[in-house]
């Protein structure tokens, strides 16, 4: 939005703005923020960031070494549209007190770290399109203690005393007014996030009964994914929030019903052209360098849903029967595959592949790193994905025999495989300096912490199974 500081203050005089917000996320993938009153900002708060305290805010470092800065990017700037005093709102590197250098740890300054490794390996870049999908329910209950654990999630679309309509189980996608409550409210969500610099492909109601929504953006940079993925969960909750719903990106907030997915378009471009077309390609016009990039991906995949499937809700959701991921390979136009490859956009310019596996409970910039340096280490290694036993396979695998089906490798069951193969595969992310050891440790770390509190409790379906024994 703005180039300059001058700009700027320009924009601050011109929309009575009172406060000036300064946004970051954490390792797990939550915006934390800092706000300061407009007559504490200049030009060397702009350049030098506002000192805060990392200590308190998951993933970082302790308090022996807590303080940092946080220096915005002043390009990300904008209204915020949900605040009461006018607000300016930018997305902030966390960046050492003294070098101002974005920390290892940071997960936008890793994304950053991500493009410059791209442009200096292939001199191209790279265009990402999330999927961001949810669920917009009437009411979210739920609580545990030491003698109770319960969730209650209410939706409208599944009650035909209101409007006489109701959606049928599995039967949501594509639906129209009055089964799909959501729609005025995504269009609401749409408005607001592309005055806010995203632009939006999409949206439409989900196959979830319960209003299950999506909104796919269009092609976009890497950070600038990251970003959008931020912004657009930010406005989904708050808009929800204002029209009396709540909303979930929860994997698996249903039993039986689908689960909330972030999958990720993905393709390299160089010279306007992506990188994975080729005209004469025997799969798909797919091109060797794309093979061996989702090769790379197949290869990886146990770790990398370490990173893009962090939560335990993430594994309920990689089940069969739902459209979601259990197997690596590739296939055209296959949606039980981890890696579709859409028959739309066939051309020069859009050749691209979906990763199908990620949830929005990942933190967004750290999962398109790891796709893409998962993918570039395949392509450095010329990785063929069909040696490798990845597809491409172009049918429904579910309906194939017991034995055949367990010939293809599997995405991990459960969170715990997931992380166990992190920790022993992570070479490929620490090049580039995207990552480092220390950043995969604690965010493995972090999340097997959580991972085994939950573990100890116990849940409804199990006192329901077990409790007359």
């Amino acid at each position: 939005m703005f180039s300059n500081s001058r700009e700027i203050m320009s924009f601050i005089k011109a929309e009575k703005v009172a406060m000036v917000d300064f946004k970051f996320v954490d390792l797990p993938g939550r915006w934390h923020h800092i706000t300061v009153p407009v007559s504490s900002l200049d030009d060397a708060l702009l350049r030098n960031g506002i000192p805060f305290d990392s200590s308190s805010v998951p993933g970082f470092r302790g308090k022996t070494c807590a303080d940092m800065s946080l220096i915005p990017d002043i390009t990300t700037g904008f209204l915020d549209p949900f605040t009461e005093f006018a607000t300016l709102s930018f997305i902030c590197a966390i960046c050492e007190a003294d070098t101002k250098e974005g920390i290892s740890g940071d997960p936008r300054s890793a994304a950053i770290r991500a493009e410059k490794y791209l442009k200096q390996k292939l001199g191209a870049e790279s265009k990402w399109l999330p999927e961001i999908e949810f669920y917009l329910f009437n009411s979210a209950d739920y609580g545990t203690d030491r003698n109770y654990g319960y969730f209650s999630f209410e939706s409208e679309e599944t009650d035909p005393t209101g409007s006489g309509f109701a959606n049928r189980p599995r039967a949501g996608y594509h639906a129209l007014p009055p089964l799909d409550t959501g729609n005025d409210i995504r269009s609401e969500i749409v408005s607001i996030v592309e005055k806010l610099g995203v632009r939006v492909r999409y949206h439409h109601h989900e196959v979830g009964p319960f209003g299950q929504n999506e909104i796919e953006i269009v092609p976009t940079p890497l950070v600038k994914a990251g970003d959008a993925v931020m912004l657009l969960k930010y406005v989904i909750r708050l808009v929800a929030q204002r029209n009396g719903l709540v909303a979930t990106f929860l994997p698996k907030p249903l039993f039986n019903e689908p689960g909330n997915g972030m999958h990720f378009h993905q393709f390299l471009i160089k010279n306007d052209k992506s990188l994975f077309w080729d005209a004469k390609g025997e799969h798909a016009h797919l091109s060797n360098i794309a093979l061996s990039y989702i090769a790379g991906i197949l290869d990886h995949a146990p770790s990398i849903v370490g990173i893009t499937n962090p939560s335990t809700n993430s594994y309920r959701r990689l089940v069969p029967g739902f459209e979601a991921p259990t197997k690596r390979f590739f296939g055209l136009a296959n949606r039980c595959a981890a890696i579709r490859v859409p028959k739309y956009d066939d051309t020069p310019e859009l050749k691209r592949i979906e990763f199908r596996t990620p949830d929005a409970t990942c933190n967004p910039y750290l999962a398109i790193c790891a796709q893409l340096l998962a993918g570039l280490d395949g392509i450095e290694r010329k990785l063929d994905p069909v040696a490798l036993g990845f597809g491409p396979f172009n049918d429904d695998i579910e309906k194939w025999s017991d034995a055949k089906r367990a010939k293809i490798k599997d995405i991990p069951t459960g969170l715990d495989a997931a992380l166990d193969a992190l920790t022993k595969d992570r070479d490929y992310l620490i090049k580039g300096k995207v990552f480092d050891a220390e950043t995969i440790a604690r965010h493995t770390d972090d999340a097997r912490a959580i991972a085994n509190e939950i573990s100890r409790y116990p849940v409804p379906k199990e006192i329901e199974e077990y409790f007359d024994l």
